[in-house]
């Protein structure tokens, strides 16, 4: 949890222009936070998930820092540059998923604190994962992810 909160998100600005590389910055510390909720197997596609993300919006920005100064440029540099196939492909796509990441973990840690909890299991997050994952990411799933994430979970 140290990790998180050296390095947290900044307040949104008035005009709602979210900087990219305080942003990447505080999103990098993220993934391994996994790593303090055990089963790896469960998790570790979300880690990876987010890892590769913020690769992609990473290289965006490293490859002209000036111009993508915050999110918000990425997006309009992107949506005229892959016209119709914009949001679908590049950062943006990335972006896309990553904000869904984001709220996986809202989510759970949420649940976590609002002490939601299996109780013939109490010390297992099984409910709050499987809550976290039905409100967050289940709907961007195919079948077979959605059948390897409920499977993987009562290990939990």
């Amino acid at each position: 949890m140290a990790l998180l909160l050296e390095h947290e998100f900044k307040p949104l600005p008035a005009d709602k222009q979210i900087e990219t590389l305080p942003f990447l910055e505080a999103v990098a510390r993220l993934p391994p936070f996994f790593d303090c909720l055990g089963t790896p197997i469960v998790y570790s596609p979300v880690k990876a998930d987010l890892t590769g993300n913020i690769k992609k919006i990473r290289a965006v920005y490293d490859s002209n820092p000036a111009k993508f100064k915050t999110l918000q440029n990425i997006l309009e540099v992107e949506k005229e540059l892959h016209g119709s196939a914009w949001p679908k492909t590049g950062a943006t796509l990335a972006l896309m998923w990553l904000k869904r990441g984001l709220k996986f973990i809202l989510v759970l840690l949420q649940s976590i604190s609002d002490g939601e909890r299996d109780e013939e299991h109490p010390n297992l997050i099984r409910v709050n994962a499987m809550k976290a994952y039905e409100i967050a990411l289940k709907k961007y799933h195919g079948w077979m992810l959605q059948k390897l994430f409920t499977v993987s979970i009562p290990s939990l």
